[in-house]
């Protein structure tokens, strides 16, 4: 599956406070983008609130530098009864909009909740 990578789910600009010990961004902030833009896709597609359940399949294929301007991309891979598997991408756009490189990827495992919290079928299944 091809993500399409004309409209961003999220995008972001790093900080000073987001870099660890090697000078690259923090695995770990990368991570929560990642999940805020994977949430709101499936929370849209599930109608309503969602949980993270699993993150497989991540990879961090590139570091991620300060001053780099981070686009998430996600969409919905495929839909269970509860759950929604939302795939992302991230790419990292550098040296002032002249190269684009993918960072890192992952496969997000969202499931639909109902009032109290509880597992429910997502819409349209």
């Amino acid at each position: 599956m091809t993500i399409d990578h004309r409209n961003p789910v999220l995008r972001v600009v790093p900080g000073p406070t987001d870099i660890n010990a090697n000078g690259h961004i923090f695995g770990g902030w990368v991570l929560s983008q990642m999940d805020i833009a994977a949430g709101i896709v499936a929370s849209r597609r599930a109608n309503g609130p969602v949980a993270t359940v699993a993150i497989d399949k991540m990879e961090f294929i590139q570091p991620i530098h300060l001053r780099d301007v981070i686009s998430v991309f996600a969409e919905v891979e495929r839909v269970g009864r509860t759950s929604m598997a939302i795939r992302i991408e991230v790419i990292a756009t550098r040296d002032r909009g002249a190269t684009d490189i993918k960072v890192t990827e992952a496969l997000f495992t969202f499931v639909a909740l109902d009032e109290q919290h509880r597992p429910r079928p997502v819409e349209g299944t």
